[in-house]
């Protein structure tokens, strides 16, 4: 059974640190989402202003505000944010009081650990409520090194990859799973963040809260782990930031730990800069360079996906026919036409993996 939850996104609904709560009011297979609580676009549905589609997913100003207009009991509030650094925003601890005071856990996916301010933690105590923050360390009894088993994995690897951060690469991975679930191909997917795990998926690890020495058994772990209890057809594997981004390097180790010799790689076109270094002036590399990079890591790129950040639906269209015509690889607009168009993709590396 699904727990029923509220998200509180603290007025940040619409802009790009709400990620966690934008793939939880798009999927998520851990939650019931009852509401969304957030002061900036109260009276909307929260739908609406993540990507236009109507989700019945009421907007309330505040937690009072949803307990006033509801029947049902929310049994988890669900953190929505995860901004630069992981802090936690201004005013955010007192809507999460008012969440437990009602009786609710919480369950956060900050760097800024809920569970180490005494107040809430009394407060936890007293109305026998729980907080969980998602991103504390594993005890190191229970992180793995690698070992090489993940070659013994019979079944291709595919790494959604991005050339910046915050390019909708778990978005775009788990529309990726439902097509290939609707097309009866047995996919399963790596989570490597927070929002994953609240999503429900049922293997990975969250990357940015690992020691840097267990990373890549975590990603070898989590592949053999799902592949010896599901016996997949194909795996994908959540990406996170980029190969080159200063602040975050990261997917090799997908490509070499994870053994992905395939990659479908996002990218937004209308994005210059690497996020958050637009004053610094430090640009992204091109769509050409990165594939020739991933290329020099022993895997292949078999399709590009684009955020549409900064671009209007016509000139995505004509990036995506300029790319196709370009790099003669399929090139989809995950958020505007899905993701149907790359399973034969798909099926063709099973193809040529059991060949």
């Amino acid at each position: 059974m699904k727990k029923t939850a509220i998200i509180i996104t603290q007025g940040y609904l619409s802009e790009p640190r709400a990620k966690t709560a934008h793939g939880l009011i798009r999927d998520t297979l851990k939650y019931k989402v009852l509401a969304v609580v957030d002061h900036m676009h109260a009276g909307k549905d929260a739908g609406e202003v993540v990507d236009g589609q109507h989700r019945s997913i009421p907007i309330y100003s505040s937690v009072a505000e949803f307990l006033s207009n509801t029947r049902e009991q929310a049994e988890v509030c669900l953190v929505g944010v995860a901004g630069k650094g992981g802090l936690i925003p201004e005013g955010m601890v007192n809507t999460v009081k008012e969440a437990m005071q009602a009786g609710m856990s919480v369950v956060s996916g900050l760097h800024e650990f809920l569970s180490d301010l005494p107040e809430l933690m009394a407060l936890a105590k007293e109305q026998d409520v729980s907080i969980t923050d998602i991103r504390k360390p594993k005890p190191r009894q229970e992180l793995s090194f690698w070992t090489g088993r993940v070659r013994q994995v019979k079944c291709p690897k595919i790494a959604i990859l991005g050339t910046d951060c915050n390019l909708g690469k778990r978005t775009t991975t788990r529309l990726l799973m439902h097509s290939l679930h609707s097309a009866g191909v047995k996919a399963e997917m790596i989570y490597t963040g927070q929002t994953g795990w609240m999503q429900g998926s049922g293997y990975g690890f969250i990357f940015d809260s690992t020691l840097n020495d267990f990373i890549s058994g975590e990603i070898e772990d989590a592949v053999v782990r799902c592949y010896e209890a599901v016996k997949p057809e194909v795996i994908l594997l959540e990406g996170q930031s980029s190969l080159r981004n200063p602040s975050g390097p990261g997917g090799s180790e997908f490509l070499m730990s994870g053994d992905a010799k395939h990659v479908i790689l996002q990218h937004a076109p209308a994005r210059k800069y690497f996020h958050h270094f637009e004053e610094e002036g430090l640009e992204i590399p091109s769509l050409e360079s990165e594939i020739k990079l991933i290329e020099l890591y022993g895997a292949r790129v078999v399709g590009i996906t684009l955020n549409g950040q900064g671009a209007s639906r016509l000139e995505l269209e004509q990036y995506q026919k300029e790319y196709e015509e370009k790099f003669n690889l399929p090139v989809l607009l995950p958020l505007q036409e899905g993701t149907d168009q790359l399973v034969p993709v798909i099926q063709k590396t099973i193809t040529e993996y059991e060949n």
